[in-house]
C-alpha cells in the first residue's frame, strides 16, 4: 500500500512539521489545502507555491493534490476564477492534481438539475485544465444533502463528455459508506481518502465529519474491505488519510497514532489476502 496524508489530519501543524511528519511515516506523499483560513491558516502558511513544491520533494514526497474549489458545480464567473486560481497555484508548486468538492447544502440535487449543473461545471473546466496539463479530482459526498452523490453518475458523465483524460474521482471509504457503497470504480479512481467511524450509537444518516477518526478494529466503514476490492481492481495509487474529528486533529502524539493505525491496515489485508 502507498499510504499518503492530507493535512486536514494534522491541520494546527506547521507545514514544515507535517511534511517532516508525512516523511518520517513512509508516506509516497501529501494533499495540501486552501480552506484553513477558519483557524487562521493561509494557504502554504503563507510561503510561495514554489517554495512548498521544493520543501516537497526535498523530502521525497509528491504533492500529491491542492484542495480545494466548492461548490464547483454551482458554475459562475466566481467559480471559473476561483478555479483558474487554484490550478495556477496547483501549477507553481508541482501539484498533481486539484479537487472539485459539490454542493453540500441540500440544493441542486433534484433529477435533472443536479446533472445539468455537473454537466456545465465539467465543461467548463476541461479547457482550463487541459491548458495547464492539469488533472482534477472530483468527489463525490454521501451526505443525503449532497448535490453529487454518485461515483457511477459521475463517472458515466465523465465518460459521456469524453473527458477522462482530465478528471478523475475521489473515493472516500467514509463517502462510499454514506452513499450506501455501489460499484468500485478502480481504474476511475485518483486517490483514496480513508478515515474510520467508530461510535456505536450512531447510523449511517447521524454519521458527520466531525466523527471521522483513525482505523482500528472498531471501525464501523468497512474500510479494509473498500481498500482490498479497490487494490484487486487494479488501483494504485495513494490511501491518504483524511480526518475531521477534532480529537484526532489534537492528538500529543499523532506520528505513533498514525503508525499504529497504518500497521493495523497492512496487518489487516495480508490476513485478508492469505
Amino acid at each position: 500500500m502507498h499510504f499518503a496524508l492530507n493535512q486536514m489530519t494534522a491541520p494546527r501543524m506547521s507545514l514544515v512539521a507535517f511534511l517532516d511528519l508525512a516523511r518520517d511515516l513512509g508516506c509516497i506523499g501529501v494533499e495540501l489545502r486552501n480552506d484553513m483560513d477558519g483557524i487562521g491558516r493561509p494557504i502554504f502558511d503563507g510561503l510561495s507555491a514554489e517554495q512548498v513544491g521544493e520543501m516537497v520533494r526535498e523530502r521525497g514526497l509528491r504533492f500529491l493534490g491542492l484542495s480545494q474549489v466548492y461548490p464547483f458545480n454551482s458554475w459562475d464567473d466566481m467559480r471559473a476564477a476561483e478555479v483558474a486560481s487554484l490550478i495556477e497555484i496547483a501549477r507553481r508548486a508541482g501539484a498533481e492534481t486539484i479537487s472539485l468538492i459539490p454542493r453540500n447544502d441540500g440544493t441542486g440535487g433534484a433529477e435533472g438539475e443536479r446533472q445539468a449543473n455537473l454537466r456545465v461545471a465539467l465543461k467548463a473546466c476541461y479547457p482550463m485544465l487541459v491548458a495547464a496539463d492539469m488533472v482534477a479530482l472530483v468527489e463525490p459526498l454521501g451526505f443525503g444533502r449532497s448535490s453529487l452523490r454518485s461515483k457511477q453518475e459521475l463517472v458515466e458523465m465523465i465518460t459521456a463528455l469524453d473527458m477522462a483524460d482530465r478528471f478523475l474521482i475521489v473515493h472516500d471509504t467514509f463517502h462510499h459508506t454514506l452513499a450506501d457503497g455501489g460499484p468500485i470504480f478502480a481504474a476511475q479512481t485518483g486517490i483514496v481518502h480513508i478515515s474510520a467511524v467508530v461510535e456505536p450509537g450512531l447510523s449511517v444518516d447521524q454519521m458527520e465529519d466531525e466523527h471521522r477518526v483513525l482505523i482500528d478494529a472498531d471501525d464501523r466503514l468497512g474500510n479494509i474491505d473498500q481498500i482490498a476490492a479497490l487494490i484487486a481492481g487494479g488501483y494504485t495509487g495513494a490511501f491518504s488519510y483524511e480526518c475531521f474529528s477534532p480529537e484526532t486533529q489534537s492528538l500529543d502524539d499523532p506520528a505513533t497514532a498514525l503508525r499504529q493505525s497504518f500497521d493495523f491496515i497492512s496487518a489487516q489485508l495480508r490476513a485478508k489476502a492469505a
